[in-house]
């Protein structure tokens, strides 16, 4: 391809296209006009070669949308920036991505909400959204200034990291939230329970000597807040669920008619207590690694459509802070560069859900939750031409010397899997192609 793509035409030919919200999958053309879809079928016109796309044997769908990251700027761009974040994204196939505002200082008013959305303008990659904190400097305590940050274009809130414990706030939280029509994102983590954990609670962390924490720290806040909403009917998201329980709280919820959604990282789904046993420090998540139980009820959780969104909590940190001991070492992964296949890993290859199915959990179903559905997250005529193409059948192994993001912290590194991104086209225009990788 070069680099003679501009905005104004492309042409992606013979993919296979699938875009889950109009119910397409078949063999045809994209064509894009001045950065927006303009047609999807067969396409007869006549394009110059280097406004053309050969996507034979490819899958072409909508581009991925991640509502759940961390950019770690302002304050910790040694181990994260929006520029080194947004290529990371690309990289990954991701289109839009929401950065979470616990960083140093919090995302919590206007002007943190538009630098975000400025320096990610700047680097020409990904569309970069932010949510707003919940509480002031999310202690949980005091809302946050909810209003301004909404008509700044926060794409939620939320006081990622910890949970709202008190449920009054959380409540008038939910209740202010319903005014401006935008999702609270809740890390369901109840801290008089969780405590000092740093695994799941059981014989795993009496085994290894590590403080547990209870799957019902998680449960018990998502179920108050189900409970709490019932009758404001907010839009709800659950964070990165990891329990069985949480699956059957959910469930339930959902066949009573309440409005709550909930996404699941592929560490949760791929990943147990058990690879905690050598103490390295890139199993160590909040939530923890569960149970076998709890990995095949996510699973089940994702087929029967409990499950909403697909997402990698990309958490980056610097290589010393991870070596700390396992005590004292952060929380968490990055995830943005070998999402793809191992969601593939976990759900195409074991049978779980199909192609469609798994698109749709990463583009028009997070789309919907954050209501950027009008602009993204389906090929419809006239919305953005942000689109992913990915070869599901090339083998690679996941090597994370190769990511762009600045952070190595990993577990899947030497990994051996399936299913490469290729393009990466944001508004019409190539910003990623693994030609130039």
């Amino acid at each position: 391809m070069g680099n003679k793509i501009n905005t104004n035409e492309l042409l992606i030919k013979n993919g296979r296209v699938i875009d889950p919200l109009n119910n397409i999958d078949s063999v045809c053309d994209v064509l894009i006009e001045e950065g927006r879809i303009c047609y999807v079928g067969k396409v007869q016109k006549q394009m110059p070669e280097d406004k053309v796309i050969e996507a034979s044997g490819k899958i072409v769908c909508p581009g991925f949308i991640d509502m759940h990251v961390h950019f770690r700027e302002p304050g910790d761009e040694e181990e994260e920036t929006i520029r080194s974040g947004s290529h990371a994204a690309v990289a990954g196939g991701y289109t839009s991505v929401v950065c979470m505002p616990n960083t140093d200082p919090t995302i919590q008013d206007e002007t943190s909400i538009e630098f975000v959305h400025r320096m990610g303008r700047q680097t020409r990659k990904t569309h970069v959204y932010a949510m707003g904190a919940l509480t002031k400097d999310r202690k949980g305590v005091e809302l946050s200034e909810m209003g301004l940050m909404a008509g700044a274009g926060a794409a939620g809130f939320t006081d990622d990291g910890t949970g709202v414990q008190d449920a009054s706030v959380m409540r008038k939280a939910l209740k202010y939230a319903s005014m401006f029509g935008l999702v609270v994102s809740q890390h369901c983590q109840d801290s008089s329970l969780s405590g000092n954990g740093v695994i799941n609670a059981g014989f795993n962390s009496m085994l290894l000597g590590l403080p547990g924490m209870s799957p019902l720290a998680e449960e018990l806040m998502l179920w108050r807040d189900i409970q709490l909403n019932k009758s404001i009917r907010a839009k709800y998201h659950a964070q990165h669920i990891s329990t069985k329980g949480s699956v059957d709280i959910i469930r339930k919820a959902k066949q009573e008619g309440i409005p709550v959604t909930c996404e699941v990282t592929p560490h949760h789904l791929l990943l147990n207590e058990q690879t905690v046993a050598e103490y390295d420090t890139n199993y160590k998540m909040n939530p923890p690694l569960r149970t076998d139980e709890d990995n095949a009820a996510l699973k089940e959780a994702v087929k029967d459509g409990i499950i909403d969104a697909l997402i990698t909590d990309h958490a980056p940190h610097l290589q010393s802070e991870k070596e700390l001991e396992f005590l004292y070492a952060p929380f968490g992964i990055i995830g943005l560069e070998s999402a793809l296949p191992l969601f593939g890993k976990a759900l195409i290859e074991d049978g779980i859900i199909d192609w469609p199915e798994l698109v749709a959990m990463l583009t028009c179903k997070p789309a919907e939750i954050l209501g950027i559905d009008e602009t993204k997250g389906s090929f419809t005529k006239g919305k953005w031409g942000d689109i992913t193409i990915f070869d599901p059948e090339e083998k690679w192994q996941i090597d994370v010397n190769k990511f762009f993001s600045k952070a190595r912290n990993c577990p899947f590194h030497g990994w051996d899997v399936k299913g490469k991104v290729c393009y990466t086209i944001v508004g019409g225009e190539v910003r990623y192609s693994s030609e130039r990788d």
